[in-house]
């Protein structure tokens, strides 16, 4: 009745051997480690790095726990904070000793201290979060009137093609602020301008009036286009999305792991970077709003007298300068933006041998490039790249023939560190919206440690406290049950460390909040175990029954536990999100190790004693007596 076969048996001690194997890299920590990694597409990191990284280390009298080389980075790791600050300086003067062209990058880390056996298991330690690990916090605020700026400009570029398109003239098209102005001389053309605008776009909203100074013998009319409320809200959403994949993008060529970044409110953007010690390097990342736009110089007669500076721009141009300091007049029409673009790699002129970035356009990229470097023979077209709010002319080459196949290459008096720099911007993503850092903070490594041994007192005591009652109040399968518990802990660890999932201060308080919700499931077990002796039933078929029984309320209990769990996950952030992605999967791993582990803990010590009289379970109060009965009966 209470035995079970030899494979249940197996199965139990293959997941307890399991969970013990990838719950046990947690346990080893991290240590301060210094990173080698290539700066340039050009330089590889190999096993030559790796020598001259040990024998700068040597040269400097410094002792590594280990030098190895792991995909793309060398990785040398030491006991203690100030042996890794001495090994980055003597490594940098080894590998980089021009800062200004530097092929290397040296960078502060921190590794775990797993063995080489568990490695080659692939056992590895959870993801620590910031609160825990250390790292920086940044908030970013999103410019949204730059984004539908940057919008209304795109729909000034449309209407002008569509009204060339359709034949209809006109006195011009200008964009004041977010509004879109349409010049017309008649009426008649104010309708046809109007329909053809309200037919192909419509997120646009229109109005219409005369001219100033216009009479009724006909001095013209202006129609104004502006972007209408749900295509306003629809342009910030896209642009914040945008922004995240781009930040995620570029915290990806930074190598950051398990990066947390989240919206916040309707224009700002959380960035956490859990383990990185270098802020500066990834503030001057994260901060640079490196964008791309292709456009027409403008070579009329007042744009030259415009670039001298004796008198003002034309409308409709504006004045960026080259990298040699020369000015150059553009149209504001953008042609191309960075979000047209596919790929961008550093290289080198094939007839000169300067640097340059060489840039793959997608299919609608390509197919407007094709047709305006057709109808622009002879002309000048000018690439600007946007950084920090600042335009500069990368290259305005003039358009000898019509280019074709999605792939440009843009040149011009730059390095070969600007180049890799330029390329790496510009692969990493346009953003669709500037952006400012408006906080910012650094927690810590010591901080995170003392969270992570705070965290973990409230486990172990809280285990403990739990189990010394168990045993007390239900002797032996009190033992049972905070063997249970002690496996339920072990299997949620390693389950977290096979997802390599990312532990946070509420990720730990959801783990506590574990243990209690898990231990009712062995009191609802031993209870009703308790009653079925109360009942008279015999010891063997008072385990069999009070399992059987106790199932269907276990059940019951953590599913609406789990269903509210689930709630959290779906519709919490941050913080909130951690904590239900423990609850959830201790709720899961409770109901194995309550169920099984301790049925097969008890089958195992009672299930070979045949004539069992008697359970260690504690006192079994009996009931008492029924009193006798007195029946009154009553006269009508």
């Amino acid at each position: 009745m209470n035995r079970y076969p030899v494979w249940k048996y197996t199965i139990l001690v293959i997941v307890l051997l399991v969970g013990v194997l990838y719950t046990l890299p947690n346990f080893f920590g991290e240590a301060p480690a210094v990173q080698v990694s290539s700066a340039k597409t050009a330089v590889a990191v190999d096993a030559d790095v790796q020598q001259r990284v040990q024998e700068a280390l040597q040269a400097a009298g410094i002792t590594p726990d280990f030098v190895e080389l792991q995909g793309h980075s060398v990785r040398a790791r030491f006991d203690t904070p100030d042996t890794q600050l001495k090994a980055k300086d003597a490594i940098e003067k080894a590998l980089v000793p021009d800062a200004g062209n530097a092929s290397y990058i040296v960078a502060l880390n921190l590794v775990s201290r797993s063995p080489t056996w568990l490695k080659a298991l692939h056992a590895n330690p959870m993801y620590l979060g910031l609160d825990l690990r250390g790292g920086v916090h940044f908030m970013l605020q999103v410019d949204m009137q730059a984004a539908l700026t940057k919008k209304a400009e795109s729909y000034a570029g449309d209407i002008r093609g569509l009204l060339r398109d359709q034949g209809i003239r006109h006195g011009g098209v200008s964009r004041e602020g977010q509004n879109i102005d349409i010049r017309v001389r008649d009426e008649a053309t104010l309708t046809a301008a109007r329909n053809a605008i309200a037919r192909s776009l419509t997120d646009l909203q229109l109005s219409s009036r005369p001219e100033d100074g216009a009479d009724s013998a006909g001095g013209g009319f202006r129609l104004r286009a502006f972007i209408k409320p749900e295509a306003t809200r629809l342009v910030q959403e896209q642009a914040l999305k945008q922004n995240i994949v781009t930040l995620h993008n570029r915290i990806n060529e930074l190598g950051v792991a398990e990066p947390v970044i989240q919206q916040q409110g309707q224009d700002r953007i959380v960035v956490q970077l859990p383990g990185v010690q270098d802020t500066a390097k990834a503030k001057d990342i994260l901060g640079r709003t490196a964008t791309l736009e292709v456009r027409m110089v403008d070579e009329s007669t007042e744009a030259r007298s415009a670039a001298s500076g004796r008198v003002p721009l034309p409308l409709g141009s504006e004045r960026y300068p080259e990298r040699n300091g020369q000015p150059v007049i553009v149209k504001k029409q953008v042609v191309l933006t960075g979000e047209n673009l596919t790929d961008a790699q550093p290289g080198f002129d094939s007839q000169t041998q300067e640097p340059t970035v060489n840039l793959t356009l997608d299919a609608k990229g390509a197919r407007i490039f094709r047709d305006v470097t057709r109808e622009n023979v002879g002309k000048r077209m000018a690439i600007v790249l946007f950084e920090k709010g600042q335009g500069e002319v990368v290259t305005a080459p003039v358009i000898r023939s019509e280019i074709g196949g999605g792939r440009v290459q843009i040149s011009g008096s730059m390095s070969t560190d600007e180049a890799h720099d330029t390329a790496l911007l510009l692969r990493a993503g346009s953003l669709a919206a500037p952006m400012e850092i408006i906080e910012e903070f650094t927690i810590g490594p010591t901080l995170g440690a003392d969270n992570i041994e705070r965290g973990i007192h409230s486990v172990v005591w809280g285990l403990v406290a739990i189990a010394l009652f168990m045993c007390c109040y239900y002797q032996l399968f009190g033992l049972f049950s905070s063997i249970a518990l002690t496996v339920n802990v072990l299997l949620l660890v390693a389950v977290l460390s096979m997802l390599q999932a990312t532990l946070t201060l509420p990720g730990i308080a959801a783990m506590a909040l574990a243990i209690g919700v898990a231990i009712d499931s062995n009191v609802l077990i031993n209870e009703r175990i308790r009653e079925e002796l109360r009942s008279g039933i015999s010891a063997q078929a008072a385990i069999h029954t009070g399992y059987e029984r106790a199932w269907a309320t276990i059940v019951d209990s953590n599913v609406t536990t789990l269903i509210a769990g689930l709630a959290l996950l779906t519709f919490g952030s941050g913080p909130v999100r951690g904590f239900a992605v423990v609850h959830c999967i201790g709720i899961l791993t409770s109901m194995l190790s309550a169920v099984l582990f301790s049925r097969a803990l008890v089958n195992l010590w009672y299930g070979r004693q045949k004539k069992l009289k008697s359970l260690a379970i504690g006192q079994v109060w009996k009931p008492e007596a029924d009193s006798a009965v007195v029946n009154i009966n009553q006269s009508a």
